[in-house]
């Protein structure tokens, strides 16, 4: 019995290490209520409710994540020394600094920012490596 794993590598024709696809398997939320649902999710669901989790988490809050998970929407939003119009210009760029370090996310487009009351309402469509979504969030100031 050997003390450390015994591990195989597939090789391509220039014997460079050919990665394995990940899986991007993972447990449901309910964002409602708050619960990890005792069900599995892939595909494009689950770089949906990525992006639901990515934009909803912030950035170095939780010591659990990465400083690669998370945004910075709270901190521009409750922020009262800027004016809407700033933070109107810069949502976009950190919904993007967000979602692009995911490997399965190719792109961010369409980013269309309406100012109801307190909130903004911002949608976008997400490329992936999957297909595309149609993201639609609400965050409050």
């Amino acid at each position: 019995m050997a003390l450390s794993p015994e591990l195989e590598f597939e090789f391509d024709e220039d014997g460079n290490v050919i990665e394995p696809i990940q899986s991007s398997s993972t447990f449901a939320i309910d964002f409602e209520n708050g619960r990890i649902l005792n069900r599995r999710i892939d595909g494009l669901q689950a770089i949906e409710q990525f992006v639901h989790m990515a934009l909803r988490t912030e950035r170095y809050t939780y010591p659990i994540y990465s400083h690669d998970v998370g945004c910075e929407l709270q901190e521009l939003l409750s922020d009262t020394e800027v004016t809407d119009a700033y933070k109107e210009m810069e949502i976009p760029r950190l919904i993007v600094e967000a979602l692009e370090y995911d490997e399965r996310i190719l792109a961010v487009n369409d980013i269309q920012i309406t100012k109801v009351d307190d909130a903004f309402k911002v949608s976008f469509i997400v490329e992936a490596d999957e297909g595309f979504l149609e993201v639609e969030e609400v965050f409050n100031v």
